[in-house]
């Protein structure tokens, strides 16, 4: 089970995380009537998912407000598990010396040493959705801004409304997002302490790397190994309509 996120909101996020990172540029760059309009990279996980589609378009419709005050490029993976050719479009970014790099990473922690290389290389980096790992940029020596929700506490209030719909001893499953993102660990954390609060019992918990085809198959599995499970919790609308399906 998932809380469908209200497109207006993630447009206002990506549009918050942009300026953000534009309201970092040094002064000199960002108003100076002689200088270059600043760059600002926007590199986001899937846009086959309407998610970041809708963030990218918040994004976008920010900037053409402002167009006379910075550039936006904007560019995305084939699929949320593309961690490579993140990295890839992040070295780009690096060598087309934007000013400003907002990016949702496809892993906590694998894009860190490039974002790392862009730092030292003096652009401004913002993260947004999906929070780098704390402990790895604590050891790259690196203080990144992250702009997001809570995913912990919205997963548990999706638990906790699902819980009234059973009752104690009830067995569950959880189809979560990539393992080695934040936000799919917080949202599982978040759905197992609402299971436990309720008395319900947590048996399978799968990846379905936040997609709708491995979410169908994850649950198929999950559901033929687990014949009385009254319920799924899923990471994302993608798996859960996967699940449904």
């Amino acid at each position: 089970m998932t809380r469908k996120a209200n497109p207006a909101r993630r447009r206002v996020l990506a549009a918050t995380a942009v300026f953000a990172a534009f309201s970092l540029l040094p002064v000199s760059s960002a108003f100076a009537q002689t200088a270059k309009k600043p760059v600002v990279a926007l590199v986001m996980k899937s846009l086959a998912n309407e998610f970041f589609l809708t963030m990218e378009t918040g994004a976008k419709d920010y900037q053409a407000h402002n167009a006379s005050k910075f550039t936006l490029i904007s560019n995305g993976i084939k699929d949320e598990t593309d961690t490579a050719n993140q990295i890839r479009i992040v070295e780009q970014m690096i060598v087309s010396k934007v000013d400003a790099l907002v990016i949702a990473p496809a892993d906590s922690k694998a894009l860190v040493p490039v974002i790392k290389k862009a730092v030292d290389a003096g652009i401004i980096v913002v993260n947004i959705d999906n929070q780098l790992d704390p402990d790895v940029l604590k050891s790259k020596d690196l203080n990144v801004p992250f702009v997001g929700p809570d995913n912990a506490k919205g997963a548990r209030l999706v638990g906790d409304y699902l819980a009234k719909k059973l009752k104690a001893g009830d067995e569950v499953g959880i189809i979560e997002g990539v393992s080695t993102t934040t936000n799919a660990q917080q949202r599982t954390a978040g759905f197992k302490q609402a299971m436990q609060a309720g008395g319900m019992k947590v048996v399978a918990l799968q990846s379905g790397d936040w997609e709708i085809d491995k979410g169908n198959a994850v649950a198929s599995q999950i559901l033929n190994a687990n014949p009385n499970i009254k319920a799924l919790l899923c990471g994302n609308d993608n798996m859960a309509l996967g699940a449904v399906a």
